[in-house]
């Protein structure tokens, strides 16, 4: 099944945008005056602040407070709709953009294309790892992890094997960086505070969180003294931080694990979380094959200074898909990318012409990560200068607090968000610890049901190759 929105020559310009997180959004919002009709095309129903899904997996906030529906933000936005789909084809030439969903496809046509598809969890080429250890890039991802971890202490109840019990109250955090610091972190603490007292034939308190990175340091981008600041909190609240541990094999119940010196070892757990690398959307390796689009090792697009492609000025690249020099793959980035192009096709339509355009300018607001209950790091620029203003603890966690606040889309998700934040960081306690068995085992379900899929459309080719050639047999 399939449908062509087409450009009509009497309507007014067409802009697609692809996606729906920071640069999509604000770039569709950036938009909400202009003479134009504007068409998002996202894989999803919600616009995600990612940044704060490790709060949704170790049961802080609901999903919902931070992934609300893209089309109830846009409803009153009269020159935007929402398609739901996968895009799968971008076709220069002909300006069209080709998604999926279910069955059906639609082609949309473009005068303006934004592209903020966003990036994927990286294994480095073990793609075969996220069957045993998921990312942290989707609510998917987050309900499941919520699941594996509380389900471990679940499993370690019902088991009298001290050693069993070990493998499964041991948590392994793999990656450094915000995200990794932020999990592991939550991780300690909900072992050590919430489940407290909860269990009867295991004691939460006594639960592992190991944190790895192939890199000697943690938070690199935050520089030594609050990557050792970070260090240092974490290893307070218990958490066994081994740097320059790259791991090379992941199954059920273990990781293996090398070391600078050559050591090889192996960790016994069940429940891992994987946070060591991003990859670009596979759409900028589309744009490659139709352009003169270079892309770097993570499968960004190299950009020019007004975020365009090579020889097709009309498409833009903003957020995690594009490679910038100075700017760092954050919420930042993507919106003032997504800004930046609504801006230039809002120029556009008043008759400015591509070269008139001034090149893309990233303003940096700082750096945030927060660690655990009262602790964070912060590092802003200073104007003027090319320092930067560092600091950490409670005043850091209360700037992140507030900053995340702000960027949460909808008054009442804020409310929300804010209450559940009071009574965990005052009593400690966590509202959202409910899990279900479909949260675990839907992914694996699905990756079942479409190897049968393809085992189904597979034996159909072979049954019409057969038919075809009876009836080429018969014929002669």
């Amino acid at each position: 099944m399939s449908n062509t929105i087409a450009t009509d020559p009497m309507r007014r310009r067409q802009v697609v945008i692809i996606g729906s997180g920071f640069g999509g959004l604000f770039a569709a919002q950036r938009l909400k005056k202009a003479d134009v009709d504007v068409t998002l095309i996202a894989k999803t129903t919600h616009h995600l602040f990612q940044p704060m899904l490790y709060q949704v997996a170790t049961g802080i906030i609901a999903e919902g407070e931070i992934a609300p529906a893209t089309r109830v933000i846009l409803r009153d936005q009269r020159n935007a709709r929402v398609l739901l789909g996968e895009v799968f084809d971008i076709d220069l030439e002909k300006q069209t953009v080709s998604s999926q969903l279910l069955e059906r496809t639609t082609v949309t046509a473009y005068d303006d294309l934004i592209i903020a598809a966003g990036a994927d969890q990286s294994y480095f080429g073990n793609d075969q790892f996220a069957e045993y250890a998921p990312g942290m890039k989707t609510i998917d991802n987050a309900l499941e992890l919520r699941g594996r971890i509380l389900g471990a202490f679940e499993q370690a109840e019902l088991s009298n094997d001290p050693v069993e019990q070990e493998m499964l109250l041991t948590f392994v955090v793999v990656g450094a960086g915000p995200t990794g610091v932020e999990m592991a972190g939550q991780i300690a603490e909900m072992s050590d505070k919430t489940l407290k007292g909860a269990f009867r034939n295991i004691d939460p308190t006594k639960a592992k969180v190991i944190l790895l990175d192939a890199a000697p340091a943690v938070l690199p981008p935050f520089g030594e003294k609050l990557g050792n600041k970070a260090k240092a909190r974490l290893e307070k609240l218990g958490v066994d931080v081994r740097l320059g541990a790259m791991v090379t094999d992941i199954d059920d119940d273990s990781l293996t694990v090398k070391y600078p010196n050559g050591e090889i070892s192996t960790i016994q757990s069940q429940c891992k979380v994987w946070s060591a690398g991003v990859q670009a959307s596979g759409l900028g390796k589309i744009l490659a094959d139709q352009s003169e689009t270079e892309l770097d090792r993570a499968g960004r697009v190299k950009v020019g200074p007004d975020l365009t492609i090579p020889g097709h000025d009309n498409v833009y690249v903003v957020g995690d898909m594009m490679a910038v020099d100075g700017v760092p793959g954050v919420a930042q980035g993507a919106i003032q990318g997504g800004r930046y192009a609504a801006d230039a096709i809002r120029a556009a339509l008043k008759g400015h012409t591509p070269d008139q355009r001034k090149p893309f300018s990233y303003f940096d607001k700082g750096s945030m990560a927060t660690i655990s209950r009262f602790s964070a790091v912060m590092q802003v620029p200073i104007p003027g200068t090319k320092k930067k203003f560092e600091t950490e603890g409670y005043f850091a966690w209360l700037g992140w607090l507030m900053l995340h606040l702000v960027y949460i889309v909808g008054f009442r998700n804020r409310l929300n968000t804010f209450v559940n934040w009071f009574f965990a960081f005052s009593t400690r306690g966590r509202t959202q610890l409910a899990v279900t068995e479909q949260q675990v085992y839907a992914r694996h379900a699905l990756t079942e049901l479409s190897y049968l899929e393809r085992l189904r459309l597979a034996d159909d080719e072979r049954a019409r190759a057969k038919k075809a050639l009876e009836d080429r047999n018969g014929t002669a």
